[in-house]
């Protein structure tokens, strides 16, 4: 059955501006009759500021005088464009059949870079399974030598919006003492790329600080007499 655009409100209008039935109401809005009485006793959508469905043209004042004159007549809702898709979708996000293909990839994308997502919402991003997520997390996939990681986004799988907010929602719930490297993950894009690089210092030459070589020379800076380390100490002569 199609809706009004804002359901909820377009029946607080009604409640207030008509004397339809509250099933008259309920059938139109896409509401149980009860819960249309609890919006006109104040115990249902307080502080909803109701929606004119005439204004809106998505209901013909006709309607509205047919079905206050007759408690079993129907309102016919008017065909809006906008209203369309105001259901909302139920179930996993659906794939069109020549993309279907490259989730493995996305998938495996979004658990190398970003392994803080739950398998949840990593369905939802690409509209897949628990079960598949958990085979390429754990490299049980039975295609998983030839799968390549490739960005979601650049697929078209999903919205960078959309990965963005699932990636600030996961770093809610990461503790507080974090490496650079997931600080910059648990960020936006845009964020990410407009940090400064940190200088880093490799760790095979740490504890060498302290020396340094000419450009010219390519010498310590110290002086050092290589002959003293082949000059022994000279002990007390044999008699």
């Amino acid at each position: 059955m199609n809706k009004p655009l804002m359901a909820k409100a377009t029946a607080v209008w009604l409640v207030d501006n008509t004397t339809l039935s509250f099933k008259q109401i309920g059938d139109f809005c896409g509401l149980h009759e009860l819960e249309v009485q609890g919006i006109a006793d104040g115990d249902v959508a307080t502080g909803v500021k109701g929606f004119d469905p005439v204004a809106s043209n998505q209901l013909d004042p006709q309607e509205i005088e047919k079905g206050q004159k007759d408690a079993a007549y129907k309102l016919k809702l008017k065909h809006n464009p906008a209203a369309e898709g105001e259901e909302k979708r139920r179930g996993p996000r659906y794939t069109p059949l020549s993309k279907r293909q490259d989730r493995p990839a996305a998938i495996l994308w979004l658990v190398k870079f970003h392994p803080e997502l739950a398998d949840a919402q990593i369905a939802k991003l690409v509209g897949t399974t628990k079960p598949t997520i958990a085979a390429i997390r754990d490299r049980t996939h039975w295609n998983i030598q030839n799968i390549t990681p490739i960005d979601p986004v650049a697929l078209g799988l999903c919205r960078q919006t959309e990965l963005d907010a699932a990636v600030q929602k996961a770093a809610k719930s990461k503790p507080e003492v974090m490496t650079d490297d997931e600080r910059r993950k648990l960020v936006s894009t845009e964020s990410s790329l407009g940090m400064a690089d940190e200088p880093r210092m490799p760790a095979g030459i740490a504890g060498l600080e302290g020396f340094s070589l000419t450009r010219d020379e390519g010498k310590r800076t110290d002086d050092v007499d290589a002959d003293s380390f082949f000059n022994l100490p000279k002990g007390d002569e044999e008699e």
